[in-house]
């Protein structure tokens, strides 16, 4: 029997939005307004660190019905931080980070805004990279120029893919194709929700020697 399918109103998605920036405990739902036409979520207002605006792109992403999130939040530091005492402290929060190699990154801040360089062999360290730098106080921005070597052929990459979304609880490997374009994985397909379309995109990150993913999966209408 077919299953009848649900299709939320804008106004709707707000309020989940809002709820779910509620419910998020690192952050301040008062600071942040919500709007929503067709699908499509604008966050604005101003927070007080590049982690809360962060945050605050991830919780609309987990909601039902969102299609894509533009985020104006605007980081507003509520006491300045040389650009030098940020580079310091970037730079030995790589060193601490086991999961990234010594040396291989190199930091470079300009008015609060940190970009990252340099090479490393797996996708999970470049944004492990990131996922470290944006955390830290007096961080505005993160530029994430990080480039990941390749390491596999496309046909080793394609079945790795296709065998990491079918052990993937998240996401429906039979909707999903996969192509891989030298280091580029293209992925296609319908899936029910903006989370497991994430997934898929995550899954396609992991491999080892991806440097691009085209997400195509649109979501199920």
């Amino acid at each position: 029997m077919a299953t009848a399918t649900f299709t939320k109103t804008d106004q709707e998605i707000q309020q989940d939005v809002m709820n779910e920036l509620k419910w998020d405990a690192r952050l301040q739902p008062n600071e942040i307004g919500v709007i929503v036409k067709d699908g499509i979520v604008t966050l604005t207002g101003w927070v007080d660190s590049y982690l809360k605006k962060w945050d605050a792109e991830a919780a609309a992403q987990r909601v039902a019905g969102v299609k894509a999130v533009a985020n104006d939040i605007e980081v507003k530091l509520l006491s300045e931080r040389t650009d030098l005492d940020i580079a310091r402290a970037a730079t030995s929060a790589l060193d601490w980070d086991a999961a990234i190699p010594p040396g291989k990154v190199k930091v470079v801040v300009s008015k609060g805004w940190v970009t990252l360089q340099g090479e490393v062999e797996w996708q999970f360290q470049k944004s492990d990279a990131e996922r470290v730098v944006r955390r830290l106080w007096g961080v505005k921005g993160v530029s994430n120029l990080i480039t990941v070597v390749p390491r596999a052929t496309p046909s080793d990459l394609k079945k790795k893919i296709e065998d990491a979304l079918v052990r993937t609880a998240r996401s429906d490997a039979s909707r999903i194709t996969v192509d891989v374009q030298g280091t580029k994985a293209v992925l296609r397909g319908t899936v029910r929700s903006w989370a497991e379309r994430q997934e898929a995109e995550r899954t396609a990150w992991s491999a080892p020697g991806i440097t691009d993913v085209e997400n195509l999966i649109t979501l199920e209408v």
